[in-house]
């Protein structure tokens, strides 16, 4: 009989914590812990050789983070389903995390029934986010549309930006740090953060986060 038990991955780097989730998960008869990561880089390698149905992930990790962890092991494993479990609920990591395909985002201090009922309803295909991670994300789009834009604002978030800021804000749509546009589009990392300055000016936005939610909010308008 075909073991219909969720199958996960555990990375974090902190072994006290990762010995604590696991021993939590190993508790439930519905879930068993396939492999566990110390760094992002391990958690990429240990998802190809395993290929969980899900992936808590840590966000502040050795080698590579959390979201760059998430966004490899969504493109290699599309089957794995990757819940960010973290202390850190900066507007500029939750966005980053849901782009770069999160399905889950959630903070370490959640308690544990939330942890496992998450694991649960993401295994089934849906995604769920702390209500105050929620609540950040929908306050910042709910205060983009009603912003009135100003007269000298483009009104379509690429309208006013030459070839190559526009490449730039796609790659900040799809989750991309400054680092990672540089090594794209081979271009200095100091010429990047002068590119992603003016195109903050160019939209009247505050923010990394707003520049996405901009974009987004324009697609599906």
């Amino acid at each position: 009989m075909q073991d219909e038990r969720i199958r996960i991955l555990i990375a974090e780097d902190q072994p006290m914590i990762r010995r604590a989730f696991a021993s939590m998960l190993a508790l439930e008869v519905d879930m068993t812990i396939v492999a566990t990561a110390c760094d992002g880089a391990e958690a990429v390698q240990e998802a190809r050789r395993w290929q969980p149905d899900i992936v808590l992930m840590d966000i502040q990790m050795p080698r590579l983070n959390g979201i760059v962890a998430t966004r490899q092991i969504v493109k290699d494993c599309p089957d794995a389903q990757v819940i960010i479990l973290t202390t850190f609920d900066s507007d500029d990591l939750i966005f980053d995390a849901i782009c770069a395909g999160a399905q889950a985002y959630l903070l370490k201090d959640a308690e544990e029934e939330e942890i496992l009922e998450t694991i649960r309803a993401v295994s089934r295909g849906h995604s769920r986010l702390a209500p105050n991670v929620a609540r950040k994300l929908l306050d910042e789009f709910r205060r983009v549309r009603r912003a009135p834009a100003p007269s000298s604002e483009p009104q379509d978030p690429g309208e006013a930006l030459t070839d190559r800021e526009n490449d730039i804000l796609q790659l900040i749509v799809a989750g991309k740090g400054n680092k990672e546009i540089a090594a794209n589009l081979k271009l200095a990392e100091g010429t990047v953060k002068n590119y992603v300055s003016r195109i903050l000016e160019k939209l009247n936005a505050r923010s990394r986060t707003e520049l996405a939610v901009k974009a987004l909010n324009r697609r599906v308008e």
